[in-house]
C-alpha cells in the first residue's frame, strides 16, 4: 500500500509555525542554500510551483505524486494569491468550512479524512507514488494514526509558543517511531526520518 508521510519543517521544540500561524518560511524557519540543494536533490515534488518555475527544477520527483493540506495551511498560499502551490502533484484541501473551490486543480474534501486517506492508500498501482502530508496541525492530528512516515527538517531555533506537529487530539495515546535516516546540514538543520513501529491505521 502507499503511505502516508508528514514531511514538515519544525523547531527544537517541536513547533511548526508561530501562534499567528502566518508563513514560518523566512521568519521562524530560516532557508540556506544547503536546505535547498537537499530538498531540490532529494524532494523536488515539495516545492511549490513558484519556487521550482525560480529555481529551474523540471524534476518531477520519485516519492510523492499527492499533497494533503488542512484548511489553515492552504489559506497561507491564498492569502499570497496562490490557489494551488502544486499543481503538479494531486492536490487534497480538507475543509468543512471553505465553501467554494478557488481552483479546478485542487479537490477540497469536506469528508471524514482518514476514510480518504485510506481510499488513497488503496489505490497503489505500479505509478502510484506515497501520500505527502504537509500539514498542518489538525489535519495531522486527525490523521495521527494513519501516519507511516515522519520526515522532520528540525531547524536550530527554538520559538517557546505556536503551532505543534500535532493538535486536535488528547485521547489518541502514544506511538512509537524507528530513526531510519538522519542528515545534518552546514547550516545546522538537521532532516530525521523515523518510521511507524506499529501498524498504521490502529485507532484508539
Amino acid at each position: 500500500m502507499r503511505t502516508l508521510t508528514y514531511y514538515v519543517a519544525t523547531t527544537l521544540d517541536g513547533y511548526i509555525a508561530e501562534p499567528d500561524r502566518a508563513d514560518p518560511t523566512g521568519s521562524l524557519f530560516t532557508v540556506g542554500q544547503d536546505y535547498l540543494a537537499h530538498i531540490v536533490e532529494h524532494y523536488p515534488e515539495t516545492l511549490p510551483a513558484g519556487a521550482r518555475e525560480a529555481l529551474g527544477v523540471t524534476d518531477p520527483g520519485t516519492r510523492f505524486d499527492a499533497v494533503l493540506e488542512g484548511r489553515r495551511s492552504y489559506q497561507i498560499g491564498l492569502d499570497a494569491g496562490v490557489t494551488n502551490a502544486y499543481p503538479h502533484l494531486r492536490h487534497l484541501v480538507f475543509s468543512r468550512t471553505l465553501d467554494h473551490n478557488p481552483d479546478p486543480g485542487v479537490e477540497v474534501v469536506a469528508t471524514d479524512p482518514v476514510a480518504t486517506v485510506r481510499e488513497l492508500k488503496a489505490e497503489t498501482t505500479e505509478t502510484t507514488r506515497g501520500i505527502w502530508l504537509a500539514g498542518g496541525a489538525e489535519l495531522a492530528g486527525a490523521l495521527y494514526h494513519e501516519i507511516d512516515e515522519l520526515i522532520l527538517k528540525v531547524n536550530p531555533v527554538a520559538a517557546l509558543a505556536g503551532i505543534p506537529l500535532f493538535a486536535g487530539r488528547t485521547d489518541a495515546g502514544p506511538r512509537r517511531f524507528a530513526l531510519r535516516d538522519n542528515v545534518v546540514l552546514d547550516s545546522g538543520v538537521a532532516i530525521l526520518t523515523y518510521t511507524a513501529t506499529e501498524t498504521a491505521g490502529r485507532q484508539r
